[in-house]
């Protein structure tokens, strides 16, 4: 188990999406939850999302996976990222579970590092929160000021952007932390061979919400009512402040109704940017779930799986993998409890209303049977 030793109130107020900062022995006794050569392996699966990044003078070439070997990189100058750990390694779990004073719904994912001296990414700007947290190893880190900066080479296409002006330098070591919120420009520096931890946080764009909107529409065959005006043309070529507005508020209305809003949102904030470690089509009626159960085995939902609520909800329901699901006479004692805990009681799973429910998680692969 990770425990942040952190203000988690004070940080909220002070610092969340509003300033970078650092936060020594965050995380007192840490130990690095995978192994440098157990993250080369996972770069190797085709399912995987890793690239390495290397170091050449002052520019950077990205390498994307998987990955056979290592020796063509030599022994400085180049870092593997490996996206989506969490998903694909269990024991990466505990110390995400430190991070969830923060809402699932925002949770990106965990991405991991290895890196050899001198190993790095060049200086960027993430459009999302950031934790760094540091294993093994050294790493210096700089973060700048938000401000208007030109992309590295005049490449419009380029994500590295010219150098800045830091106002953090430091040297991360073991259980350090690094909080960088969007916008803020930063660099790491490997010093000694050293593994790092970021854990991605995101809210959803106007394009991503543009585009759930228009999906639930088609998918649902809604949204055909026109604008409608009794006035005039004032001038034949001219579109009218209130013609614009009344056209506008079709979009507006769209937002009024709270089902429609609740499915929206749902399914838009529990979509993973990366792929699932879905589990085998593990099939079973509920007569046979609930043996299974009745003889002490645990429901256990696979690694990053989104479980979410949406407050106000009309109906008994969540939204895992882009998809709601109404439990019908499911209590909100209940659903709160299968929203947050990433592992099932017996008690909920073994009644009724529950068990076709978790026999249809099975079957897709989002929950799997652990022992206890």
């Amino acid at each position: 188990m990770y425990k942040l030793n952190l203000d988690i109130q004070s940080f909220l107020a002070n610092d969340w999406q509003q300033a970078p900062k650092v936060y020594k022995g965050a995380f007192p006794e840490f130990a690095d939850p995978i192994a440098a050569d157990e993250l080369a392996g996972l770069a190797c699966e085709e399912e995987v999302s890793s690239r390495v990044v290397v170091t050449k003078g002052e520019d950077w070439d990205v390498i994307s996976g998987p990955f056979e070997d290592y020796d063509q990189f030599g022994e400085q100058g180049w870092q593997l990222l490996v996206q989506a750990v969490n998903h694909w390694y269990p024991d990466a779990q505990p110390l995400v579970e430190a991070f969830r004073f923060l809402p699932d719904w925002r949770f990106d994912d965990l991405m991991v590092s290895f890196a050899t001296p001198r190993g790095g990414v060049g200086p960027h700007i993430d459009n999302y929160d950031v934790f760094i947290i540091q294993g093994e190893g050294r790493r210096r880190w700089t973060v700048g000021p938000k401000g208007n900066y030109s992309r590295r080479g005049g490449n419009p296409t380029s994500m590295l952007i010219e150098d800045f002006e830091p106002i953090i330098d430091v040297v991360l070591e073991k259980g350090d932390v690094l909080y960088i919120p969007p916008g803020f420009p930063h660099q790491g520096e490997t010093l000694t061979l050293a593994l790092s931890y970021s854990m991605g946080f995101r809210a959803p764009s106007q394009q991503e919400l543009a585009g759930q909107i228009a999906d639930q529409l088609m998918d649902e065959d809604k949204g055909h009512k026109r604008f409608i005006a009794a006035e005039g043309a004032a001038s034949k070529g001219l579109v009218s402040v209130s013609e614009q507005q009344g056209i506008m508020q079709l979009i507006r209305e769209l937002c009024d109704d709270g089902d429609t809003v609740a499915k929206l949102l749902g399914k838009l904030l529990s979509q993973n940017r990366f792929d699932l470690d879905i589990q085998e089509d593990e099939s079973m009626d509920e007569a046979e779930l609930q043996a299974a159960l009745d003889e002490g085995a645990l429901l256990s939902r696979i690694g990053g799986l989104k479980v979410l609520r949406m407050e106000g909800d009309s109906k008994p329901r969540l939204f895992i993998a882009g998809e709601g699901y109404v439990i019908a006479d499911a209590t909100d004692e209940e659903l709160v409890q299968v929203a947050d805990d990433v592992t099932v009681s017996a008690d909920i799973a073994l009644q009724p209303h529950w068990q076709g429910f978790f026999a249809d998680m099975l079957k897709k692969g989002y929950f799997y049977l652990a022992e206890a």
